[in-house]
């Protein structure tokens, strides 16, 4: 027989009532205020998060890249999977994240996206994994999550606010929005009692001789079709 405790720690289970900090393992975010509010006190290990985004570059990073940094800095692996634009070195180095620790996969298509996001979670190799996913099932959800427990880190999922109202299997959800110098946060979903107003989150974005924000400056290039490289080296 498994005991009560063991079987409420685990992802699928829910709990009502405020987030405890000993309820599940997880990455601190680097933001006191927004741990406070997480269960776990950061990001869910062996889970699934989701952060809804009205477009990009509005400091959605900016909360995220403290974990990334942590997490290179003690030599564990992050993957960026179809990001929308090439992502800035720059930036990247001067929020600590260590580069030769990430992992850049271009997808080009939605199913190769999911494809590579369930192969790289369930892959162990990772300790967390950020995917932009604009359309996705609850059933495409619900495989990636599962994927998440078999890993060690997080999974972030960035997708639009309008799905906001459809079912997710991820244990946490959180809408952004922007404001001057700071991020609005609203936690959809947690584990326990959703937070019942917006709390505002203080950002820093780093200064560069040119403006640029995290994600980079140009959208990437469509990823060529099967025998195009082929074609272009024969010509």
């Amino acid at each position: 027989m498994v005991p009560l405790e063991q079987i409420l720690q685990r992802q699928a289970v829910w709990r009502g009532g405020a987030p405890t900090p000993a309820a599940v393992p997880a990455a601190p975010t680097g933001f006191a205020a927004l741990d406070a509010e997480l269960p776990g006190g950061g990001w869910p290990a062996g889970g699934l998060a989701e952060l809804l985004c009205p477009t990009e570059g509005i400091g959605e990073l900016q909360i995220v890249l403290p974990a990334l940094a942590a997490l290179t800095e003690a030599g564990h692996r992050v993957a960026w999977l179809a990001p929308p634009y090439l992502p800035y070195a720059p930036a990247l180095r001067a929020a600590g994240v260590r580069l030769d620790c990430l992992t850049v996969v271009r997808a080009p298509g939605r199913r190769d996206a999911l494809w590579a996001a369930e192969q790289a979670l369930r892959s162990g190799a990772f300790h967390a994994l950020l995917l932009w996913l604009p359309r996705a099932n609850y059933a495409e959800l619900r495989r990636l999550a599962v994927a998440a427990q078999a890993g060690p880190g997080f999974a972030l999922v960035f997708r639009p606010p309008e799905t906001a109202g459809e079912a997710s299997p991820a244990v946490l959800r959180l809408a952004l929005e922007a404001g001057e110098g700071q991020l609005a946060i609203r936690i959809l979903k947690r584990r326990g009692q959703p937070l019942a107003a917006p709390f505002p989150l203080p950002i820093k974005r780093p200064v560069f001789e040119k403006p640029t924000h995290a994600l980079g400056r140009a959208p990437l290039s469509p990823v060529p079709p099967p025998g195009a490289v082929a074609r272009a080296c024969a010509a």
